[in-house]
């Protein structure tokens, strides 16, 4: 059976609590408390909350991985497991997580709730339509889409130019056939005739925005703070200058309630929000973070894909701009995934190969030496396979002890929460005898492109940066505008440091070329494209969905 058969497997065996219970006694929530999406679903209307911080003392965790490769890290599943962990240790532990997309679900990647015995669950429901959250998402963006095009039709004041319309469309499937559009044929009444674009939902501002807004007033600003085009005269216009923020809120007013499900072991979970790591800014909610710090002692959140992506991006973009301070960062790793990294054949992963691994671990290092740039004390997981020998993972923790950094292994997938609990006790145990002493990795002061070559030469270590003097000329003019102090959101591939993603390890020596500059003023940050990255995947030469239905009794099959 395949590790995806055994996680729906054991998914749909083992029983579920009922969320009502587990938001009495795990977090003393009553039944007014929460609104019920079914017996196992729920969502925490904001009000229902005390006041952030009403628990100062939590302690908040960031699970984040090395650079992932074919083998899989399991960083969502050493969450879950360390929140069961940390939970059969004696501390009142919650997840805070994000929602799959439905793109990759069909895909490639799979879905989101973690795998074996550390899962959060419904896992089939979850990673298909969950609370509609995704589809709030995207009706919201393509109404604005729609009233920018009503705009251009009726010749509405200001009068934007259809030549200069920046704000696509989205949807949650890869389909790379819709990147680039025509929309308004058919003649005068269809509207203007112009080129277009889809992105994948979870590449939308509109999630971006969701994700970093703290209440409903500050989700209506932001909303309106919209980029959608320019004039003729080369004026940025804004969703507000149309008017289309109000309508747009009351479409995600209760998607930006939190949503709670479970673990496999009972103990909650905040899933919610589901920003692409390598577009976005790839971290769950804001709220829904603050929400499980007044609600437990210690939060267990994450950064999308390797350290150099979610984990600088909820450094530098969510911690700085809602003031959450991480106490402890959790680094997951796999012996295959390093031994790829070494240049080792993924058909003999299972065979020992010191060299392999010794070639490898710079890139496991590099990410522990950047997270320590933010004064955030970091933990190795190696989330253990079978076949991993002695030799590999005394040589591994060497390395790391090296580096002044502890390594606990963890066989959560197999067992759950307990094994995790050497995790547990050894993330517990470094955040009482390392106490952080957070900061962000540049000021909002310095210009735009100093930032990019900051993150470049910190934390993905590129000897230069390459930028057009068209981007340079973009940064002057939002710097001109107001935006120059908004912090970097990078587009970059997850598989290496640099942007070329079969240059594996820790690459030195290259440059790192920009490709394009969008401003997200709503979200609050300016997205930089790099390389060849597409805001809209595509599906792969075996898409997922072929193997996905429905059996005789009407239990989903093949979803992972």
């Amino acid at each position: 059976m395949s590790h995806s058969s055994i996680n729906l497997d054991v998914a749909n065996r083992i029983p579920l609590q009922p969320i009502a219970e587990v938001a009495w006694e795990k977090l003393q929530l009553d039944a007014s408390q929460i609104e019920l999406f079914g017996r196992y679903k729920a969502k925490i209307p904001l009000a229902s909350l005390p006041p952030f911080p009403s628990k100062p003392e939590s302690k908040l965790i960031l699970v984040t991985a090395m650079s992932p490769t074919t083998a899989g890290e399991g960083k969502t599943t050493t969450l879950i497991g360390l929140v069961d962990g940390l939970n059969k240790i004696g501390e009142r532990a919650v997840a805070a997580i994000r929602e799959p997309s439905l793109g990759p679900c069909f895909g490639m990647k799979g879905g989101g709730c973690g795998g074996g015995y550390a899962q959060v669950v419904p896992m089939t429901e979850i990673n298909l339509h969950f609370t509609g959250d995704f589809h709030a998402i995207t009706s919201a963006h393509n109404m604005l889409a729609a009233l920018v095009d009503n705009h251009v039709h009726w010749g509405h004041k200001p009068q934007i130019d259809p030549r200069r319309v920046t704000w696509g469309r989205v949807l949650d499937v890869n389909d790379r056939s819709l990147r680039s559009v025509v929309t308004g044929l058919g003649g005068k009444s269809n509207g203007f005739t112009r080129e277009g674009r889809f992105d994948i939902t979870a590449a939308s501002e509109v999630m971006a925005i969701l994700c970093l807004a703290t209440d409903l007033q500050d989700l209506q600003q932001r909303l309106g703070n919209i980029k959608v085009g320019r004039t003729v005269n080369n004026e940025m216009i804004f969703a507000k200058d149309i008017q289309a923020e109000g309508a747009m809120t009351v479409l995600l007013k209760e998607a930006l309630n939190p949503n709670l499900v479970q673990t496999l072991e009972h103990n909650p979970a905040l899933v919610h929000g589901g920003p692409f790591g390598n577009i976005a800014h790839g971290c769950s909610s804001v709220v829904a973070t603050k929400a499980a710090l007044t609600l437990a002692d210690y939060v267990v959140t994450e950064g999308g894909f390797g350290a150099d992506l979610g984990a600088e991006k909820f450094f530098n973009i969510k911690c700085r701009r809602s003031g959450l301070k991480p106490a402890c960062a959790v680094v997951v790793g796999t012996i295959k995934a390093l031994k790829l990294h070494g240049g080792a054949k993924e058909k003999e992963l299972e065979q020992e190969d010191l060299d392999a691994l010794r070639q490898g671990l710079p890139n496991l290092l590099r990410h522990l030496e950047n997270v320590k740039k933010f004064g955030v004390p970091a933990v190795v997981a190696i989330n253990q396979f079978t076949s991993d020998t002695k030799r590999e993972l005394e040589l591994v923790e060497q390395a790391c002890a090296d580096l002044g950094v502890k390594m606990a292994l963890a066989n959560h997938w197999a067992e759950g929460g307990a094994g995790a609990l050497c995790l547990a006790e050894t993330v517990r145990e470094v955040i009482e005898q390392e106490p952080a002493d957070f900061r962000v990795l540049y000021p909002d002061t310095i210009p735009l492109a100093e930032k990019v070559r900051i993150i470049a030469r910190e934390i993905y270590r590129a000897e230069d940066v390459e930028i057009p003097p068209a981007v340079h000329a973009r940064f002057a003019e939002l710097e001109k505008h107001g935006f120059g102090h908004f912090p970097i959101c990078m587009a970059k591939t997850q598989y290496s440091f640099s942007t070329d993603p079969t240059k594996k390890g820790a690459p030195t020596g290259f440059t790192l070329p920009v490709r394009e500059v969008r401003l997200a003023m709503g979200a609050g940050f300016v997205v930089v494209l790099t390389g060849d990255m597409m805001t809209m995947p595509g599906l792969p030469r075996v898409p997922a969905a072929q193997s996905i239905g429905v059996d005789p009794k009407g239990d989903i099959v093949g979803l992972f």
